[in-house]
C-alpha cells in the first residue's frame, strides 16, 4: 500500500544524526555524538524533594490543565531572572513556556515561513533547526562564519539579493556545532540589518549559562528595541532535559501568533514539570548549581581538547569553546567524515559527521564532537582511537 504523504515530506531523507545516535545507543560505543548533559550534573535529590512537596501542597492542581502560555508563577520567575541577571527587560506576559526550545524553533517556522521563503542562518548551524525549517519548505541563506560569528560583509551582500528572506536563526553563544561565540560588534550589526530589512531574529540560547571563561556578552534580545527578536531559552542543559521545558521571550505582537500556534499544537506544556521547576527555583540557588555545572564541563572540555592536541594529526584543526558542549573539527578537504564514520564505529567511537550542519551542503571534511556526557576514561580512550583513525586518513592522502 502506497500512502499519500504531504508533498513537503516527500523530499525527506534518512536523518544522519538520527542514524548516528541510533548506533551510539549501543553500550560498547563511546559516543561524542549527542549533546547530552552529564548525568552526574542532574540535581536528583532536589528535584525529588520538589516533586514530593508539590503533591503535598498543590494536590490535584499539579496534574491539572494550566495556562496555554505556561504556569504564571514560572513565567514570573523567568522574567525576574532575565531582567536581573541577563539585562533582558521583560514581563511574564512576554514569555511562553514551550516543550523544549525545539518547539519554539518549530513555532517560529509556522508563524513566519511560507513555501519558498528563505531562512538566514550561520554556516554551519544546528541541524535540527535546518530540518524543522525544511518542513515548512524553506530555503536557506547560509552566511559564512569565522571565530566571531557571522561575517557581516557576507550577510550584507546576500541580504541585498534575497527579497524572500523572512527569518534569521542564530546561536550566538557557544554555537552548535562549532562552539564559537559571537563578538558584541557582530551581534549589534546583525540586529541593525534585521531592523533595516524588517526580518525577525530567532536567538537560540540553550548553552549561554554554561560559560567557563570570559565575561557574559549581551544577548541580541537585550539590545532589541523594535520587538524583532524571539529569544529561546531552556532548562534542558542546566536542570533536567527529560522534562522538556523551554521558553520564548517575544514582543506582544509575536506572542499573539505564538498563542494561536501553541493552541493548535499541544494546548499547553506539562503542568507537572513546570511546577517542579518552579518549586526547584523557589527552594534552591540555581546560580550555585550552574557554577557547579561549569566546573564539570570545563574539566571535560580541557581533558578532551588536551587529549586531541596530543593525539590528533597536526592537519586537524579544532575549536576551543569558552562554554557549551561542543568542539568542531576540520580535517583536510580531501577527507569525507561521513565515509570515515563506519571506521570510527569499528573502533567503538562515534561523532556527528559535519555535512549535516551545512544547510546547503557542499562541506564534507568536518565533524562535531561533544564532551558533555562522557567520563574521563571514555574521553581519553575515544579521542586516542579517533587520533589513530585521523592520522591514518591523513597519511593515506600523502601516498
Amino acid at each position: 500500500m502506497s500512502l499519500r504523504f504531504a508533498e513537503r515530506m516527500l523530499g525527506e531523507k534518512s536523518n544522519v544524526v538520527k542514524e548516528a545516535l541510533k548506533l551510539t545507543a549501543q553500550p560498547d560505543i563511546i559516543s561524542f555524538a549527542g549533546g547530552l548533559p552529564a548525568p552526574e550534573s542532574f540535581p536528583i535529590n532536589e528535584i525529588e524533594l520538589a516533586s514530593a512537596k508539590l503533591f503535598v501542597e498543590k494536590g490535584t492542581s499539579a496534574v491539572q490543565y494550566n495556562c496555554m502560555e505556561g504556569l504564571p508563577a514560572l513565567r514570573n520567575k523567568i522574567a525576574e531572572r532575565m531582567t536581573s541577571c541577563h539585562n533582558i527587560n521583560c514581563t511574564a506576559d512576554e514569555i511562553m513556556i514551550t516543550s523544549g526550545s525545539q518547539q519554539g524553533i518549530d513555532m517560529s517556522g509556522r508563524i513566519f515561513l511560507n513555501p519558498g521563503d528563505y531562512v538566514v542562518c550561520e554556516s554551519p548551524t544546528y541541524t535540527a533547526a535546518v530540518t524543522t525549517y525544511k518542513n515548512y519548505q524553506a530555503n536557506f541563506l547560509a552566511i559564512d562564519t569565522d571565530d566571531e560569528g557571522m561575517i557581516i560583509e557576507d550577510l550584507a551582500a546576500k541580504l541585498a539579493t534575497c527579497p524572500n528572506a523572512k527569518l534569521i536563526y542564530v546561536i550566538p553563544n557557544y554555537q552548535n556545532p562549532s562552539g564559537k561565540t559571537w563578538s558584541v560588534e557582530r551581534r549589534k550589526a546583525l540586529l541593525q540589518y534585521a531592523e533595516q530589512y524588517n526580518i525577525p531574529i530567532v536567538e537560540d540560547n540553550p548553552y549561554g549559562e554554561l560559560r567557563y571563561e570570559g565575561e557574559e556578552l549581551p544577548s541580541i534580545k537585550s539590545m532589541d528595541t523594535k520587538g524583532l527578536v524571539l529569544y529561546m531559552g531552556s532548562f534542558s542543559k542546566v536542570l533536567c532535559p527529560g522534562f522538556r521545558v523551554g521558553y520564548i521571550i517575544s514582543s506582544p505582537e509575536i506572542m499573539d501568533m505564538l498563542c494561536q500556534v501553541k493552541q493548535s499544537t499541544d494546548l499547553q506544556s506539562s503542568t507537572f514539570t513546570q511546577m517542579v521547576i518552579f518549586q526547584y527555583l523557589t527552594d534552591n540557588d540555581i546560580d550555585k548549581h550552574i557554577l557547579e555545572l561549569r566546573a564539570i564541563y570545563k574539566h571535560k572540555r580541557d581533558l578532551m581538547l588536551g587529549t586531541m592536541e596530543k593525539c590528533f594529526p597536526k592537519e586537524a584543526k579544532f575549536t576551543y569553546p569558552h562554554g557549551g558542549m561542543f568542539t568542531w573539527v576540520e580535517l583536510p578537504k580531501e577527507i569525507d567524515t561521513q565515509e570515515l564514520f563506519p571506521k570510527a564505529i569499528a573502533k567503538k567511537v562515534a561523532y556527528i559527521p559535519g555535512a549535516t550542519f551545512f544547510p546547503n551542503g557542499g562541506v564534507n571534511n568536518c565533524l562535531r564532537m561533544s564532551y558533555s556526557s562522557s567520563s574521563d576514561e571514555q574521553i581519553i580512550k575515544g579521542i586516542t582511537a579517533l587520533g589513530e583513525l585521523f592520522t591514518e586518513a591523513v597519511a593515506a592522502l600523502k601516498k
